[in-house]
């Protein structure tokens, strides 16, 4: 966390949590989500065909505030992940997982998550879509579509060794929350 983060939080301690503005989808793009997007339904699809275009938001683009956002990301005790801006945790809403992983091809196979930091690989995971999952040092997270060829080649060489999962099981397994917001409304 960066050190005028932790100066804001000490200076305005009780900064109300913002949930439903920031979404994370399935390849790593963060994603700002006006009144708009939010009323027109949640940022990840309720059912496998759900158009959500309308719902996912802004896409966003300025690299430096990318890397804000990726440089203050962590979750909380309840599996919620958030970016925390200044004194305020903004919640994440999750397509898909809260880390996305780029994979390096042979014969390092290194990962690297969408925030920029490398990992090392704990497990493997497939789920009943063909998805692969990975569990590494930092957490758990999607492989990215584009690197799905470096990621067989690391199975197919018997470097990770995938256990079938299903994805309705993983946030709980994991401890992780796709939708913050859905829970806070609870």
């Amino acid at each position: 966390m960066d050190d005028i983060v932790r100066q804001a939080i000490a200076k305005w301690p009780n900064v109300p949590d913002c949930y439903g503005w920031l979404g994370l989808d399935a390849r790593g793009n963060w994603y700002m989500r006006d009144d708009q997007a939010q009323a027109a339904g949640p940022f990840a699809p309720e059912n496998k065909g759900d158009s959500h275009a309308d719902s996912k938001g802004s896409l966003l683009q300025h690299e430096k505030l990318i890397d804000f956002i990726q440089r203050n990301y962590e979750s909380d005790a309840t599996g919620r992940w958030f970016f925390q801006n200044g004194p305020q945790r903004v919640y994440v809403e999750l397509e898909a997982t809260p880390f996305i992983w780029r994979v390096h091809p042979a014969p390092e196979f290194g990962v690297t998550a969408h925030t920029g930091q490398a990992a090392r690989v704990q497990r493997c995971v497939l789920d009943e879509e063909g998805r692969l999952y990975l569990e590494t040092d930092l957490g758990f997270g999607l492989v990215h579509t584009q690197d799905m060829t470096h990621a067989a080649d690391a199975v197919v060489q018997g470097l990770w060794v995938p256990q079938e999962l299903q994805a309705s099981a993983l946030p709980a397994r994991f401890g992780y929350a796709c939708s913050p917001q859905a829970m806070q409304k609870k």
